[in-house]
C-alpha cells in the first residue's frame, strides 16, 4: 500500500493562491492572519481569509455548483499547474481510473446561510434558486472537482472534523492499494462561515489576536479557510515527494475536548510510523496540529514526548494560515513537503519561547537542516486522529 508519490500539489490559503507564496511566507516568517472582515462574525477576532474568490467562479457549465467552498476548490485547481497535472494523469491512466477523495467539515453551509437570510419576509421556504445538493451538501465538493477535471472514477467526501484533509489521503491510498483506481485527487477544502465562527466563539476557543500555538500564554485558535489538493499515484509515476505512510485512531474521549494524555494521538502517530516502516528516531520534524488552545497544545506535547521524547524538532504552522478545519490536514501536508524540500523547520509564529511546561523540542525560530522524513499531525473533535509521514522521493 505504501509508499505513494505526491505527483502534484496545490494550495490556497490566507497566504495566497499557490505553493510559491506559501513557501515565501514560511521563509519570511510572514503570517496571513488579519482582523476579521467576514460579515456576521463575532467581534474582535482574527481570521485567515482567502483573497481572490470573487474572480474564482466555476466555469459556466458548472455554475450550479457556485458557492464559497467550491470557489476555494476552483482557485486551487487553477493554481500550481494542478489541473494540467491531472490531465496528464488522465492520459496515463484513463479518466475512470482516477478517484476524487476530499475532506470538508462545513462544505458549502455559507451558501445556505445566505439563502436563509434571503428568504422573503414572512415565509419559511428557502429561495427557489437555492441548490442544496450542488452547494451545501458534503458530496457537492467531490462532485464539483470530478466534473471540473473531467474524471469518471469514484468521488467520495470525507468529513471527520479537523482530520478530514489528512484522512482523505489515507482513504485514497486504500482505493489505490485495492486496485479500484490507479491515482487519486485527495485533500481538503473548507471555507469561512458564520456557523463555524460563532460555534467556536460559543466554546470560548477563539483567540483575541493571531493564534500563538505552543506559547505559554496562548488563548485560542484563529479560524482560516483553505484548499489543499494532491495527486497521489504509485511511486513509479511522475517525480515528487512520497507519502510514506499514514495512521489513524478514534479515541472517542469527548465531543470537543482532546484526551488529556493524548492516547489517540499516540496511537495515530505510532500507526503512521508502522505503516512507513520507520522508528521514531527516523523522523526529522513533526508539523504539529497545534491549534493554540490550552488543552490541545498541552495534549499534543504529552503525546509527542511519549512517542519521540525530546529527540525531534516540532512546531505548528497555524500561525501562518489559521486553523482551516477540514482542509488543515491537506494544507499542512503540503507545508510539510515544502519543509522537506527546503530543509526548513518553521518556528512557531509570534512566540519567543514555548510553554515552559512543554517537554518536546518546539522550534520558535526557523531552523535550516537536512530533512529526510516529516510527520504531519491532525486531530479533531470527537477524538478523531490522523498522522501522515512524508519523505524524499
Amino acid at each position: 500500500m505504501w509508499p505513494l508519490r505526491i505527483s502534484a500539489g496545490t494550495a490556497v490559503s490566507a497566504l495566497g493562491a499557490g505553493i510559491a507564496p506559501m513557501r515565501a511566507a514560511l521563509h519570511a516568517r510572514r503570517g496571513g492572519l488579519a482582523p476579521n472582515t467576514f460579515p456576521g462574525a463575532p467581534a474582535g477576532i482574527w481570521t485567515g481569509a482567502v483573497a481572490g474568490l470573487a474572480e474564482a467562479a466555476p466555469p459556466p457549465e458548472l455554475a450550479a455548483y457556485d458557492c464559497r467552498n467550491n470557489r476555494l476548490a476552483e482557485l486551487a485547481l487553477r493554481s500550481d499547474g494542478f489541473a494540467e497535472a491531472v490531465a496528464a494523469a488522465v492520459r496515463r491512466h484513463g479518466a475512470e481510473r482516477i478517484a476524487v477523495v476530499v475532506g470538508t467539515s462545513t462544505a458549502g453551509i455559507e451558501c445556505t446561510e445566505q439563502a436563509y437570510a434571503a428568504r422573503p419576509s414572512g415565509t419559511r421556504n428557502l429561495p427557489s434558486g437555492f441548490d442544496y445538493a450542488r452547494t451545501h451538501d458534503l458530496q457537492a465538493l467531490p462532485n464539483y472537482i470530478r466534473a471540473r477535471l473531467g474524471l469518471r472514477g469514484p468521488a467520495l467526501a470525507v468529513s471527520t472534523a479537523c482530520t478530514s484533509g489528512a484522512r482523505s489521503m489515507m482513504e485514497a491510498a486504500t482505493l489505490i492499494a485495492a486496485g479500484v483506481v490507479d491515482a487519486a485527487v485527495a485533500g481538503g477544502v473548507d471555507s469561512l462561515c458564520r456557523l463555524t465562527l460563532h460555534g467556536f466563539a460559543s466554546l470560548e476557543l477563539l483567540s483575541a489576536g493571531p493564534c500563538r500555538p505552543c506559547a505559554g500564554d496562548r488563548d485560542g485558535i484563529s479560524i482560516g479557510e483553505a484548499a489543499g489538493l494532491v495527486l497521489l499515484e504509485r511511486p513509479d509515476a511522475a517525480p515528487g515527494p512520497l507519502l510514506l505512510g499514514a495512521g489513524a485512531s478514534s479515541d472517542g474521549h469527548h465531543m470537543s475536548s482532546p484526551h488529556p494524555e493524548g492516547l489517540g494521538a499516540v496511537g495515530a502517530m505510532r500507526a503512521a510510523l508502522a505503516a512507513a516502516g520507520l522508528a521514531a528516531s527516523e523522523v526529522d520534524y513533526v508539523n504539529l496540529h497545534g491549534t493554540g488552545t490550552r488543552a490541545n497544545d498541552a495534549m499534543e506535547d504529552r503525546a509527542m514526548h511519549h512517542v519521540f521524547g525530546d529527540g525531534v524538532a516540532c512546531s505548528s504552522t497555524k500561525g501562518w494560515t489559521g486553523h482551516a478545519l477540514g482542509a488543515s490536514g491537506a494544507i499542512e501536508a503540503l507545508l510539510a513537503a515544502i519543509c522537506l524540500e527546503d530543509g526548513l523547520v518553521p518556528g512557531c509564529l509570534g512566540i519567543e519561547a514555548a510553554d515552559p511546561e512543554f517537554r518536546s523540542d518546539v522550534a520558535t525560530a526557523n531552523r535550516h537542516t537536512t530533512l529526510r522524513r516529516v510527520m504531519s499531525n491532525s486531530f479533531g473533535f470527537g477524538g478523531s486522529n490522523c498522522s501522515l509521514v512524508i519523505g524524499r522521493g
